[in-house]
């Protein structure tokens, strides 16, 4: 497993490389994310493309109008339409409310597949997770590794959705680590420390705990579970298994349904 490393050394990801130009047409808005770039003055911004789309066709909105806006990584506010027209609108913003805030969780998830990694993303960041960390597993496929959607632009695609979706303002940091051993021995007892280590398996004898109110690290396998071996390196790292119960989820069902009965 660890004696065939890709090639290639994963990116690690944050908000700062989050660009207006990134988004395509997918998705609706509770939040319109704005942009540093988007700013013509102190307390204005001229928006266009999907966002422009988006407040015509779905909104309605015309001058005059307030809408829900956000700065990315900032706070959050109002803004107000001076000006509407087929090529972009104008704003005046006002932004002094502070982002809601995030879950106190650290996920660790084997690397999906593309189209799952897209929803998992999107829901993980709506609920509020500020660090994922997506890892190598024997289950993972090698091309999964390869594809478009790890591309930086594409992952800050899927978690700016989940932002307008949860009117949150506030990027989660990314980390990509494609060999299994080297992560868990050399990285994971770092990143667990001072928070509760649980890894969801689903013939673990103990049920998802509830309501927590501490820290957690959860790790979440691919589909088909981790394997024995697997299993044994992260329980000898720390971490307690649990389980949802005898049915077996798709991860992005099963993602969202962890974090909900646990926070």
């Amino acid at each position: 497993m660890d004696k065939c490393p890709f090639p290639r050394k994963p990116p690690r990801l944050g908000g700062s490389n989050v660009s207006r130009q990134t988004l395509g047409d997918a998705g609706p808005m509770n939040l319109v994310i704005l942009f540093e770039s988007d700013f013509v003055a102190a307390d204005r911004v001229r928006l266009d493309g999907r966002r422009l789309r988006h407040v015509r066709e779905v909104h309605h909105a015309r001058p005059g109008n307030s809408l829900r806006v956000g700065l990315l990584n900032g706070r959050l506010g109002e803004g107000e339409i001076t000006r509407l027209g087929d090529e972009a609108l104008e704003m005046t913003v006002r932004l002094d409310q502070p982002p809601p805030q995030p879950l106190p969780v650290t996920l660790v998830l084997a690397l999906p597949r593309p189209k799952s990694l897209k929803k998992v993303l999107q829901a993980v960041t709506a609920l509020g997770a500020k660090r994922i960390v997506l890892f190598n597993t024997w289950r993972v496929e090698k091309s999964f590794w390869e594809s478009p959607v790890l591309r930086p632009a594409a992952l800050e695609e899927q978690m700016i959705l989940g932002l307008e979706q949860a009117c949150d303002t506030v990027v989660p940091r990314i980390t990509l680590r494609n060999r299994f051993k080297p992560f868990v021995e050399d990285e994971l007892p770092e990143l667990i420390r001072n928070t509760r280590a649980l890894v969801a398996h689903p013939s673990a004898a103990t049920p998802c705990p509830h309501a927590l109110r501490e820290p957690v690290t959860l790790a979440v396998g691919p589909e088909g579970g981790f394997i024995p071996y697997e299993m044994e390196k992260l329980q000898g790292a720390g971490f307690e298994a649990i389980s949802l119960g005898e049915r077996r989820l798709r991860v992005e069902h099963a993602v969202p349904a962890l974090l909900g009965r646990l926070f």
